[in-house]
């Protein structure tokens, strides 16, 4: 790829929006647009009107494509080429949905609409699941009945990995860093241990309800209430499922899922909104010691994702009860960053762990696999 043809359009699609990026050769963002996708589908009209901006002001159409696809399940463990064969076999994914509702039918649903509308281009599938493919036996087995796990492949798959691939790298690039726990913490949020570049553990498992209290989502939960809920109280399948995704998380302890007005609730003295963020905050520090656990230590701790990034009360009530790992966070760089810029550095000064904000670059580590898998490597 030379010149202009070698921009690279990433296509990100979510349960409401589909987010296309385009970027340069210098990894420079050329220009975004933010499409709404009621049910996970944008309108074509829009589609088309949307890539024909982005390749204006000279860009050009893009040479390749780079799509998140959620979840790859066992088969997809890399970025991969997309061609007629691929693509059949991408669709056999949709029998994944039932892990991954808000995003799985969406993420297929954009790679067939801009595969139409860009037919020329080279189309690159990307999976959020491929970085925690490596994880070991220990961190990705459960404990049940080996039919269950043989037959229907249960097992810790682990999301959110082209986020966590990309904050890892850049905070080893930033700071020589070897045993790193990064935190993706968004309205979905969750954690990993990456050990000189590998993923060796994480919070979400097999579906990405697991781990972390979410906006929506529950994170862990006894699977003996959930299943009190059903023999007991009679809620549905389906009912529990809507529930665990949609109407729990800090929605169902405080009434929003906004976590800037939880914080601002709790401030001002709401006792639910107080709840909500102390339960946050509990699961938040144990899985992070977790995740340490794994690693045999930290020396470097990274927030990221738009409550990472953004919400400085929960970087410092995190980094509050961490202090015996060699975690400290300096509230003047944590409540704003003197240069003006997302990536900073907010430890204090000599800490044993580097306490790292870092922009969620999803689509810079897509880029990055388009471009490995379009040179004949293995993403």
């Amino acid at each position: 790829m030379t010149g202009s043809t070698a921009n690279v359009l990433v296509v990100n699609a979510g349960s409401a929006s589909l987010k296309l990026r385009l970027v340069d050769a210098r990894d420079v963002l050329l220009a975004a647009r933010d499409l709404a996708a009621p049910a996970g589908r944008a309108d074509p009209a829009e589609l088309a009107a949307a890539l024909g901006e982005l390749a204006g002001a000279g860009n050009g159409e893009p040479a390749a494509v780079g799509h998140r696809i959620v979840h790859g399940g066992t088969e997809f463990t890399r970025p991969v080429l997309v061609d007629a064969e691929v693509a059949g076999r991408l669709r056999a994914l949709t029998a994944l949905t039932a892990l991954a509702p808000l995003h799985q039918p969406a993420a297929l649903d954009a790679l067939d609409a801009v595969r139409a509308a860009l037919p020329e281009a080279a189309q690159v599938a990307c999976f959020d699941t491929a970085f925690h493919s490596r994880l070991p036996a220990a961190a990705a087995t459960y404990a049940l009945p080996a039919g269950w796990r043989e037959r229907y492949g249960i097992r810790r798959y682990g999301f959110h990995g082209l986020s966590h691939a990309h904050a890892a790298r850049r905070a080893a690039r930033l700071t020589g860093a070897r045993r790193i726990v990064t935190c993706h913490l968004g309205s979905g949020a969750s954690l990993a241990a990456v050990l000189d570049g590998v993923g060796v553990d994480t919070t979400m498992g097999f579906t990405p309800l697991e781990g972390l209290v979410m906006g929506t989502r529950s994170g862990s939960v006894d699977p003996g209430a959930l299943l009190w809920l059903q023999t007991e109280a009679g809620l549905s399948a389906a009912e529990l499922t809507d529930a665990l995704f949609r109407s729990a998380g800090l929605l169902g302890l405080a009434g929003t899922a906004d976590l800037r007005v939880v914080a601002t609730g709790a401030a001002g003295g709401d006792p639910a909104c107080a709840l909500a963020l102390d339960v946050y905050l509990h699961r938040l520090r144990a899985q992070i010691a977790a995740m340490t656990a794994a690693l045999g230590g930290l020396d470097a701790l990274v927030f990221t994702g738009g409550v990472g990034e953004g919400s400085a009360a929960v970087r410092a009530g995190a980094a509050a009860g961490l202090g015996y790992l060699g975690v400290a966070v300096d509230p003047a760089h944590n409540c704003a960053p003197a240069d003006g810029t997302v990536d900073r550095e907010i430890g204090v000064a000599g800490a044993a762990v580097r306490t790292l904000v870092l922009a969620a670059r999803e689509d810079l580590e897509i880029v990055r696999g388009v471009r490995s898998v379009l040179a004949g490597g293995t993403g």
